[in-house]
């Protein structure tokens, strides 16, 4: 009767499919030996050491190579562990279809932003794209701000620079970056991983973001790079909602950022760009 207990327990607060590792089990009572008898039944798989999951109804025949999706790994984070991780940049404009604006920059990427670093069974898992994490914290100075993101309120997700997104047959919460937030964490990214054009072609379509929201996030952006690149950019293009910033509430530091070896000092903001882009400032 223990046993059928614990696993009506299981199959209660342990979706298919999604993921939870050894310390969770643990924490709620299922010992080493009791994981090891369920794991003999097909009660759980394992998709990586010391990381767990009732097989969900897709999972082929024992062997199959078939990846995780990377939402099951973002819900699992989220929702089950409670960590302060989050989907962002090009990852979340891609989900809140702005895709059509950024070329594959290669295999699939999955960036998530947090404020501590992912466990490290996260890494070894056969995910559907490559994960590609960044600290919250290095590019905002309230980071994530803690607590459960799924938890929180829409409007105060909102708030906060976050949207939440149903995903799966049970519509499971995935909390990501509102396209305010992600633009800038994406501008993080030039020119290393990310491209001037690739930046260009998407502000063109950035014409209905929250100026309130901007302003917010700009006078929490710890780099002078980004916020030099947003406002450049923005100009650019001329959008309605750049005339509601308060340009002078925005720290733009000191000196010149030079960001394209041979390209174009712009003498407004001091930053080298393409000279090809033909800009307008």
């Amino acid at each position: 009767m223990q046993r059928e207990v614990k696993l009506n327990w299981l199959q209660r607060h342990l979706p298919e499919g999604l993921l939870v590792d050894a310390a969770w089990l643990g924490k709620h009572g299922f010992s080493t030996a009791l994981r090891s008898k369920y794991l003999k039944h097909g009660w759980l798989d394992q998709p990586s050491r010391a990381v767990y999951r009732r097989p969900p109804a897709w999972l082929g025949e024992p062997g199959d190579e078939k990846r995780i999706p990377w939402q099951s790994l973002v819900v699992s984070l989220q929702t089950l562990l409670g960590r302060p991780v989050t989907v962002g940049g090009r990852s979340a404009l891609e989900q809140q279809g702005f895709a059509h604006y950024l070329a594959p920059s290669g295999p699939k990427e999955l960036h998530l932003y947090g404020d501590e670093a992912l466990p490290g069974w996260a890494s070894k898992l056969k995910l559907d794209a490559r994960l590609v994490f960044h600290n919250s914290k290095a590019l905002f100075r309230a980071g994530l701000a803690g607590g459960s993101l799924p938890a929180l309120a829409d409007r105060e997700l909102a708030q906060r620079g976050f949207v939440r997104q149903p995903w799966g047959h049970q519509e499971w919460p995935l909390v990501m970056s509102a396209p305010e937030r992600a633009f800038l964490e994406l501008l993080n990214e030039l020119p290393q991983r990310e491209t001037f054009h690739q930046a260009d072609m998407l502000v063109e379509g950035l014409s209905n973001l929250r100026p309130r929201l901007l302003q917010k996030l700009l006078a929490d952006c710890r780099s002078v790079k980004v916020k030099r690149l947003f406002l450049w950019f923005a100009e650019r293009h001329g959008h309605a909602w750049l005339n509601q910033l308060d340009r002078n509430a925005i720290d733009l530091g000191r000196g010149k950022r030079m960001l394209v070896r041979g390209g174009r000092l712009d003498t407004k903001y001091n930053i080298t760009v393409p000279g090809d882009l033909d800009a307008r400032t």
